[in-house]
């Protein structure tokens, strides 16, 4: 299991401490920002030096810290690292600045990441770091985290998401879990597990067994739990697990098909689609007193709910019109209005934590896509397509989303991919094995 950060102090007491060491006085020039919009934005060419360790030499435990900040900035499209081998000598302490006109006469980053680790006598490792303006000259940020050595790659992604926040005045994303469908065995007779993993890939850990089918796991946005279904006995279960604990227990059983269980905002409810009786609607789980009631009613099959960020409506997918499209409805239900009107059918909604787009999943002339459409479903773009793209899940600050890819044919696999929500910057996450049905978590604070 994860190990938690026992101590995070931020900026302040660090950051005073660091900008007042000697060395070249500090330009008067704005300080570096990099301002994010819906057009292309050319990538911030970023040094990140290996870290500095007890000794005041860097080692391979602070290569890999660097290399891990490096990867988190990379990945998002907006950062472009630049090899460190000529700018390291001119940063030859943590605790000095760097020598800035020399920076710039060898390499052309305009932001220098320096950083160290301490073991302390108790064996607890403190990770401090430093983000520089080479062209200003100027600190931008001091950080320190202390904890047990054994949560390094934590403490890393958690400094990658001090630098993206200090730099495009935005909340990160990479010290995020996200929860999957590990799929093993022939395409027809497949092994699903419910697994965990770092956002990047590291650090997977099997939730469940393999025994019984697992389906759309989906992550608390308040918490480290999980829902998900699971057939046991033919029988369809809801499942509430605690990804740290692995404490687990039984939301219902239903005895009919349930789809999608998905939590509100708050963390409080649940909202799922269970088919009875021959139609499927929409229904609330109320999880502290396991009250159910129905959001949707008639013939037409209602389902993967997503609700907005302020818990106020709900985006669903529908054939009440005579195909699948995208309807959003109050969160108590009400009449629900159609957003989706491009050719082909949609599915999977799912709102951006940011309340600015909701994403789907496109049925088109034989393909699947991924796209996004504001939620009066205007400004719809088609950010991949393929074969088969599916279940798209949000990062937490709602810049970046996940999804699946399936390759054609009876040897087909499943991988996890993601893209930036602007296009492009389209990545495969590195899994044991095939992947499926992505669910992103929280900030893990």
């Amino acid at each position: 299991m994860m190990t938690s950060l026992l101590r995070s102090v931020y900026g302040a007491a660090l950051a005073a401490m660091l900008a007042s060491v000697p060395g070249q006085a500090m330009a008067q020039s704005a300080p570096l920002k990099l301002t994010l919009d819906q057009g292309v934005v050319e990538p911030l060419p970023v040094s990140v030096l290996d870290f500095f360790s007890n000794n005041g030499a860097p080692d391979q435990r602070g290569a890999e810290i660097a290399s891990v900040i490096e990867a988190d900035l990379a990945s998002t499209g907006l950062f472009r690292t630049v090899p460190d081998a000529a700018v390291a000598p001119l940063a030859p302490s943590f605790i000095s600045p760097p020598r800035f006109s020399d920076v710039r006469a060898v390499s052309n980053a305009v932001a220098l990441v320096t950083g160290e680790t301490v073991i302390d006598a108790g064996g607890r490792m403190t990770l401090k770091f430093r983000l520089w303006d080479v062209i200003s000259q100027q600190q931008l940020a001091g950080f320190q985290y202390t904890a047990d050595p054994g949560a390094w790659r934590r403490m890393a992604h958690r400094a990658a998401d001090a630098i993206y926040e200090r730099l495009t005045g935005e909340p990160g994303y990479f010290e995020t879990r996200v929860v999957f469908v590990d799929e093993t065995g022939p395409k027809n007779a497949r092994v699903k597990r419910l697994a965990v993993m770092d956002y990047d890939g590291q650090n997977v850990e099997y939730l469940t067994g393999g025994s019984s089918l697992v389906l759309t796991p989906r992550y608390s946005p308040r918490s480290q739990q999980v829902t998900y279904i699971t057939y046991r006995d033919g029988l369809p279960r809801v499942y509430l697990l605690d990804v740290e604990t692995r404490r687990q227990e039984i939301l219902g059983r239903f005895p009919g098909m349930t789809f999608a269980p998905r939590f509100s905002p708050d963390g409080s409810k649940v909202v799922m689609s269970l088919a009875k009786g021959g139609t499927t609607d929409i229904y609330e789980m109320d999880l502290a007193s396991r009250q159910v009631r129905a959001l949707t009613t008639g013939a037409s099959i209602n389902t993967a709910p997503s609700y907005s960020p302020d818990g106020r409506q709900i985006v669903f997918e529908s054939d009440r019109g005579g195909a699948q499209q995208l309807y959003v409805m109050d969160a108590n239900g009400g009449t629900p209005r159609r957003i989706s009107f491009g050719d082909g059918r949609y599915a999977s909604p799912v709102w951006s934590p940011r309340g600015d787009l909701i994403a789907f999943t496109k049925i088109s002339n034989g393909a699947f896509s991924i796209g996004v459409m504001a939620p009066d479903g205007s400004a719809e773009r088609i950010l991949t397509s393929s074969f088969l793209d599916d279940s798209p899940t949000w990062a937490p600050n709602g810049r970046r989303l996940m999804f699946y890819r399936e390759t054609a044919g009876a040897s087909g696999q499943p991988a996890i991919y993601t893209i930036d929500v602007r296009g492009g910057a389209e990545q495969r996450v590195q899994t044991p094995g095939a992947a499926s049905d992505p669910a992103w978590g929280p900030l893990m604070r």
